[in-house]
C-alpha cells in the first residue's frame, strides 16, 4: 500500500469511529462555560453583530450562576450585547461558519461535531503519518531501515485514530478541536522546510503558526523558538524571516482590533490575567479550581478583567513566594495526569446516567490506559532523538508548549495537543525495540546522560500517576460507589 492510499484509509477509519459518538450523541447540548462563550460568539457573528457577547437574552440564562456586573462596560447593548477580546477569535469563527449554513437552532451543535469530526479530528491521523516520516527519515538508504521508519509512521497514525479521548473530543464545542490540527500542519511545514527550503514553507509555517496562536495563544513562545530555530538550526536567516513576516501579518489585524476596542496595545486575547489569577489563588493548586473561576467572571470589561486578574495574581506570589515552585510542579504533574476530568465531571453530574461499576472501571480503563502506554513508551522513545535539525524542533516544541502551562495553569486535557508527537515517539520503541538504548549507553558520557535521564522521565510519569490515584482516592471511591453519578463534582 502506497503511503498516500495509506493516508487516505486511515483518514476514512478516524472519521468513522469519530461519526459513532457523534451519531450516539444527537441530542446532547452543551454544558461548560467555555462551551457557553464560544457558542455566544459564533452566533453574534452569524447574526451580523460582530465579536460580541452577552447580550441580555445570554446574560439572563447565566443569572442563576453568576451575578454579572453592567457597571464595569460602558455602554451596554442588551441586543447586540459587548465586544470582547477574551477569547481569540479563530474557533468562533469557525462555528459562526457552522451556524451560517446549519442554522442557530439547537441542531446547531449536531452540526459543529460533524464538521469538526471531518475537518479537525480525523485529518489528524494521516497528518500524524506524514509528519513521522519526515521526523524519522531513514539518513542512511537501506530497505530494513525504509521499511522500519514506514511501519512506525503508520502505527504513530493508528494510535492517533483510535486514541479514545481524541474520538470524543469532536463532541465538545473547544478550541482544542483546530489547535490540535493546525499545530500539526505548521509543525509539518517547518520540518518540509529541512527538506526544502524554499520560500514557500517557510511562508505557509508562519501562516499556520498565526492561525494556531489566534485559536490559543498559548503557542506564541513555541513560535519564536521556531524562528530561532530556522535562524540558528539550519541556518536559514531568510527563512526565519518570512516565517515572522508571515506570522505577523496573519495577526496583527486582530491585534489592531484588539488594540482599537480597549485604547492600547493589546495581544490575540485579554485571557492571562484571569488564567494566572486561578494558576496562583491561595485556594487553588495550580489547575483550574471552580469557585475562584467565578470571582473574575462577574467583570465585563475584558481590560479590566485582565488588569485585575494579573494584579491579584501578583500579590498572591509576593504573600507566599515559597508556593511559587510547588505550584509549577503540581501543574507539571497535572499537564501528564491521567485523562480522568472529563469523565468525572460527565459522569458525576448525571450527565450519561448510571454505570454499573464492572462497566464504569471498564470505561476508565479504555480512556486512562492508552495515555499511560503511549508516554512512557515515549520517554524511551527519546533516546532516538539525534542532533539533527527535526529533533531538535520536537524538543523545542515540548519546551514551548509545555512551559507556559508550568508557571500558568494546567490540565491534563493539555498534554492533547501533543499525543501525534507522543505516538510517534511511542511508535519508534515498539518498532525498533530498545537497541537504541543500548547503543546510547555505549557512547561517550553525554549518551550515558541520555539514558539515565529517559528512565527518570519514565520514572517520575509513574510517580506523579500514583499520587494522583492517591490525591483522588476519595473521588474514585464515590464514583464507583451505588450514587456515583449523583456526586455532582465540580469540574
Amino acid at each position: 500500500m502506497s503511503g498516500k492510499s495509506f493516508a487516505f484509509r486511515i483518514f476514512i477509519v478516524a472519521l468513522i469511529l469519530r461519526l459513532i459518538p457523534i451519531i450516539l450523541a444527537r441530542g446532547l447540548g452543551i454544558g461548560l462555560d467555555d462551551m457557553f462563550q464560544y457558542d455566544m460568539l459564533a452566533r453574534s457573528i452569524v447574526s451580523g453583530n460582530g465579536y460580541r457577547w452577552y447580550a441580555q437574552k445570554d446574560l439572563n440564562q447565566l443569572a442563576p450562576y453568576v451575578d454579572f456586573d453592567l457597571s464595569t462596560v460602558k455602554e451596554y447593548d442588551p441586543i447586540r450585547g459587548i465586544p470582547t477580546s477574551f477569547r481569540a477569535p479563530l474557533y468562533p469563527t469557525f462555528l459562526a461558519l457552522v451556524y451560517f449554513f446549519s442554522g442557530t437552532g439547537f441542531s446547531r451543535f449536531f452540526a459543529a461535531r460533524l464538521a469538526q469530526a471531518v475537518f479537525f479530528g480525523a485529518p489528524l491521523a494521516p497528518l500524524t503519518y506524514w509528519v513521522a516520516k519526515k521526523l524519522f527519515s531513514p539518513l542512511r538508504v537501506g530497505e530494513g531501515r525504509g521499511i522500519r521508519s514506514e511501519r512506525a509512521a503508520r502505527i504513530s497514525a493508528w494510535i492517533v485514530a483510535c486514541y479514545p479521548m481524541l474520538l470524543i473530543y469532536p463532541l465538545g464545542l473547544g478550541t482544542e478541536n483546530p489547535f490540535f490540527i493546525l499545530l500539526l500542519i505548521s509543525f509539518f511545514f517547518l520540518l518540509k522546510s529541512t527538506q526544502q527550503p524554499i520560500p514557500v514553507n517557510y511562508l505557509l509555517s508562519g501562516f499556520f503558526l498565526g492561525l494556531t496562536a489566534l485559536t490559543r495563544s498559548v503557542i506564541l513562545p513555541f513560535v519564536g523558538l521556531a524562528v530561532v530555530w530556522a535562524l540558528f538550526f539550519i541556518k536559514q536567516k531568510r527563512g526565519a524571516i518570512l516565517i515572522a513576516l508571515a506570522f505577523a501579518l496573519t495577526i496583527v489585524p486582530w491585534v489592531i482590533r484588539n488594540s482599537l476596542l480597549h485604547h492600547k496595545l493589546t495581544g490575540i486575547e485579554t485571557s492571562l490575567g484571569y488564567n494566572l489569577y486561578l494558576g496562583y489563588h491561595p485556594q487553588g493548586n495550580g489547575s483550574f479550581v471552580f469557585g475562584p473561576s467565578l470571582d473574575l467572571l462577574t467583570i465585563l470589561d475584558d481590560a479590566e478583567r485582565d488588569r485585575i486578574g494579573t494584579e491579584k495574581a501578583i500579590q498572591f506570589i509576593k504573600a507566599q513566594p515559597e508556593t511559587f515552585i510547588p505550584l509549577a510542579i503540581n501543574r507539571l504533574g497535572f499537564f501528564f495526569g491521567l485523562e480522568k476530568r472529563v469523565l468525572m465531571y460527565f459522569y458525576s453530574n448525571n450527565l450519561i446516567g448510571y454505570i454499573p461499576r464492572p462497566l464504569l472501571l471498564t470505561i476508565s480503563t479504555i480512556l486512562l490506559l492508552p495515555f499511560v502506554i503511549i508516554s512512557i513508551s515515549a520517554a524511551f522513545g527519546l533516546a532516538y532523538l539525534r542532533w539533527r535539525p527535526e529533533h531538535i524542533l520536537l524538543i523545542l516544541l515540548f519546551i514551548g508548549y509545555i512551559l507556559p502551562h508550568v508557571f500558568i495553569l494546567s490540565e491534563d486535557r493539555f498534554h492533547l495537543a501533543l499525543v501525534p508527537y507522543i505516538a510517534i515517539l511511542a511508535a519508534q520503541v515498539w518498532v525498533n525495540g530498545f537497541a537504541p538504548l543500548r547503543v546510547r549507553w555505549y557512547e561517550p558520557w553525554q549518551g550515558k546522560l541520555i539514558v539515565s535521564l529517559v528512565i527518570f522521565t519514565a520514572f517520575l510519569l509513574t510517580v506523579n500517576w500514583g499520587f494522583e490515584l492517591i490525591r483522588d482516592a476519595d473521588k474514585i471511591s464515590q464514583l464507583l460507589g451505588p450514587s456515583g453519578n449523583q456526586t455532582h463534582f465540580p469540574y
